[in-house]
This record gives C-alpha cells, sequence and structure tokens, in this order.
C-alpha cells in the first residue's frame, strides 16, 4: 500500500514540553510549529495538538520513541507510548482518519541541540525552541523513511475497540 499525501506531524513528548513540527501536504518537509507545555493532568496539551491536527487536516501524526542507543526501552518509552494511545483513542472517540505511529527518535534532541549550536544558537538560549528542533529530527527521519520504503514509517498504534 503506498502512503497517501497530506500532512503529516511530529511530536516530541518530554515531562515538561512537547515540541511539535509539521510537514507540507507534499510531506517533503519538516517544519517547526511550536511548542505545548506538558499537561498530563488535565490535557491541554492534547487538546491543542488535536486542534492542530483538525486545522491541519494531519493524515498522520509520528510520536517520537525514545529508546536507549542499543533499542531497549528507556524510563521514557512507556510514557511516549501511553502519550500516543491516548492521542489515538481521542482521534478514533472523533472519528478522524489520522493514525498515529510510534518511530524511533534516537538522538533526535542531540542532534537537534548540535544543529541549534552550529547555527550559533547558545545552549542556555536552546530551551524555549529544543522541542521543536527534536520534533523536526523526528519528523525528518519519518519523511526519508517513508520515502525509501514507500509506505508510512512506524508503527502503528491501534486502538482497542473494546476497551
Amino acid at each position: 500500500m503506498s502512503a497517501r499525501a497530506g500532512v503529516r506531524l511530529a511530536v516530541d513528548v518530554g515531562d515538561v514540553r512537547v515540541g511539535l513540527a509539521a510537514s507540507d501536504p507534499d510531506a517533503l518537509m519538516a517544519t517547526p510549529v511550536m511548542t505545548l507545555r506538558r499537561d498530563a493532568n488535565r490535557g491541554s496539551d492534547l487538546r491543542m495538538l488535536l486542534k492542530i491536527i483538525a486545522d491541519r487536516a494531519a493524515v498522520v501524526v509520528y510520536v517520537g520513541l525514545p529508546l536507549s542507543l542499543s533499542g531497549t526501552e528507556t524510563p521514557s518509552t512507556q510514557k511516549a507510548r501511553d502519550y500516543a494511545v491516548a492521542l489515538a483513542s481521542q482521534l478514533a472517540e472523533q472519528a478522524s482518519p489520522t493514525q498515529v505511529r510510534l518511530i524511533d527518535e534516537r538522538l533526535s534532541t542531540v542532534s537537534a541541540a548540535e544543529k541549534m549550536r552550529a547555527a550559533g544558537v547558545e545552549a542556555k538560549n536552546q530551551r524555549s525552541t529544543i522541542d521543536q528542533a527534536a520534533a523536526v529530527e523526528i519528523l525528518t527521519h519519518a519523511l526519508d523513511m517513508r520515502s525509501a520504503l514507500g509506505r508510512e514509517a512506524g508503527t502503528l498504534v491501534e486502538i482497542d475497540p473494546e476497551s
């Protein structure tokens, strides 16, 4: 099955912030969108993300899956999985056709920080945009894989309708 056209989003989930990046409708280029303040108790970050998904008519949302360098799970891995499931559940409740996919994000923040440093942004000034830059790295990786594979990258998050 070939991948369909449309905007893709990527999410870098952290304990404090959620970085967001978006592609163009042809899924060729990733650009930063915004950083959301993480609100695990009230879910305002998820509500804002749902609004952005709808406004941009996104067809896929990639959620970065933080794994260790050896590919094993880390304490942050389950948090990202839980976020992806919560997002997919809310999209399913809205009967949205948007897919949520988990994608390996090893070193995305490190790579983003290196690129920002190379562009002359001092480490102390990166905090407000590093999450967006990491999301751009995640989305760029997903778009490259999508192009190489001829299908969507990552693992589809499926919601059990019985739960």
